[in-house]
């Protein structure tokens, strides 16, 4: 299949809607919003759309204020569904944009991020998603092996060793966080798919949208001119932290293996497979790259910690069967379903 050309279409600058998901984070969605209010981009060419995950704290009186104070429209949904893919495809039903612009409330626009990632669209027709640089900006300063080793996918920042200013690519390398989509693509792929939903992580959110975006034969892309800061508190500088984001990368995985195949049959034959080949391999390349400090011996609870989340989820998704069929559902869009776990 081959995508039609859009935004090389346009005349103007491409309409642009910001849409940034929010709960219980008042403190830092002011100056994530006000960091896009002062973007290096025509006022009249983008909306900011901030979609209230039904937060208890005062984000609904932060919202007004900024609403009030801003050049821009502003836009305040309200989602009580809690899940934050919820509140991503409820803000694209209202968007206008050419352009939907994911970001998350704790990250810092740099002045240009909307200019040059647009621009990113204009290169090639079959370009369905982007992202550029993520900058971590430490609430203090992390230890060692932090800086080592986690300055990467861990904390969804860009790799320090990525150096190339631009790329094409076929393959996925968008972080939600930092992603802009043509609102065509989105809506042919059914939105994002679950994952952090009420502090469970469900399933494989940006992943599985941008699966979804590269069976319809689009590609991906990448700048570095257009920057973003993400904000790392300290607690996710630490081992706890560590374990619970490889361990919730084992739902994530489970939920994206099972799509493929979605046969109740595969699901323990797979899980025993990973349990003896999968488990010895892993963890023996772990201990192997701890010994030559290649890695941090941070990684061996975590990873361990990712077989059991592995199993848990792959014994749920064996054992029940409304919950395959939630897991099935590629349209998230229009889905009213509710997730419980």
């Amino acid at each position: 299949m081959k995508p039609e050309s859009v935004i090389n279409s346009y005349a103007i600058k491409p309409y642009v809607s910001v849409i940034i998901p929010t709960y219980n984070r008042s403190h830092l969605l002011i100056e994530t919003v006000r960091s896009f209010i002062e973007q290096n981009y025509d006022n009249d060419r983008f909306e900011i759309i901030i979609a209230n995950n039904n937060s208890p704290d005062n984000t609904s009186e932060i919202i007004d204020s900024l609403v009030k104070e801003s050049p821009n429209s502003i836009r305040h949904i309200m989602e009580k569904r809690q899940g934050v893919h919820y509140a991503r495809n409820s803000a694209a039903k209202v968007a206008i944009g050419d352009i939907l612009y994911y970001t998350d409330d704790d990250m810092i626009a740099d002045k240009n991020l909307l200019k040059e990632i647009v621009k990113v669209f204009t290169l090639d027709a079959n370009i369905g998603t982007a992202t550029g640089m993520i900058i971590g900006r430490f609430d203090v300063d992390p230890p060692k092996w932090v800086k080592k080793h986690l300055i990467n996918i861990h904390l969804s920042l860009t790799a320090e060793n990525r150096k190339e200013e631009l790329i094409i690519t076929p393959e996925d390398l968008v972080y939600s966080c930092h992603q802009a989509i043509r609102r065509d693509v989105f809506f042919k792929a059914g939105g994002f798919n679950p994952e952090n939903t009420a502090g469970v992580w469900i399933g494989d959110g940006e992943t599985g949208l941008n699966i979804k975006i590269k069976n319809l034969g689009y590609k991906f892309a990448y700048t570095s001119k257009s920057i973003i800061y993400h904000i790392i508190p300290e607690s996710r500088t630490t081992l706890k932290y560590l374990i619970k984001r490889i361990g919730n990368q084992g739902f994530c995985d489970s939920y994206t293996e099972y799509r493929k195949h979605r046969d109740k049959c595969k699901i323990i034959s797979l899980m025993l497979k990973r349990n003896t080949i999968g488990l010895v391999k892993t963890l023996g390349l772990t201990i192997a790259r701890i010994t030559l400090g290649r890695l941090s011996w941070h990684f061996l609870p975590a990873n361990i910690m990712y077989f059991i989340k592995r199993n848990f989820y792959d014994l749920k998704l064996y054992r029940n069967e409304s919950f395959r069929k939630i897991v099935e559902i590629d349209d998230w869009i229009n889905s009213e379903q509710i997730i419980k776990f």
